[in-house]
């Protein structure tokens, strides 16, 4: 006679299997869109202002920071005079880069909200369930292959309201 404690995980193994056997219920496949978000955004009418603020940002902050190294490039040499200029240099950039940053977040919301909603208009109207980004499923080697057909890039740019 066999023992009970035997027969439990052969009706566990056997209900486990028996169970895979049974049908499932099978789902639609879902359309998969590809959106090359870098250039939807750089194609938006309000994208001159990210420009110009993220220019203006790099030229001050670019001086600011050509002061600094010329400072640090003299190592020991430098004055002490030199030492608190530099300590006050690379105060002032990071309250600049903190300024700039908080300002460029503004200008870039509403565009990046004008984006969020191009896309999914057009992902809805086309019928598709999943938008991926272009340019990341591209470097990732994520996606190996995609028809051209499932490229919205252009599609979205044309619905993208300002």
């Amino acid at each position: 006679m066999m023992n009970l404690k035997m027969l439990a995980p052969l009706a566990v193994v056997a209900a486990l299997g028996f169970g895979s056997l049974a049908p499932h219920a099978q789902t639609a496949p879902q359309k998969i869109g590809f959106v090359n978000v870098g250039e939807v955004l750089k194609s938006h009418p309000k994208n001159g202002d990210v420009t110009a603020l993220q220019a203006k940002a790099n030229t001050e902050l670019g001086a600011l920071d050509t002061q600094i190294k010329a400072i640090q490039a003299k190592g020991a040499g430098a004055t002490a005079a030199e030492k608190d200029q530099a300590t006050q240099l690379v105060a002032t950039i990071t309250a600049k880069t903190k300024e700039y940053n908080d300002q460029l977040a503004k200008v870039v919301a509403p565009i990046e909200t004008a984006v969020d909603a191009a896309v999914s208009s057009t992902a809805k109207a086309q019928g598709f369930a999943i938008i991926m980004d272009k340019g990341v499923a591209a470097t990732s080697s994520l996606v190996i292959y995609a028809d051209a057909s499932t490229d919205l890039t252009a599609t979205v740019i044309k619905n993208l309201k300002p």
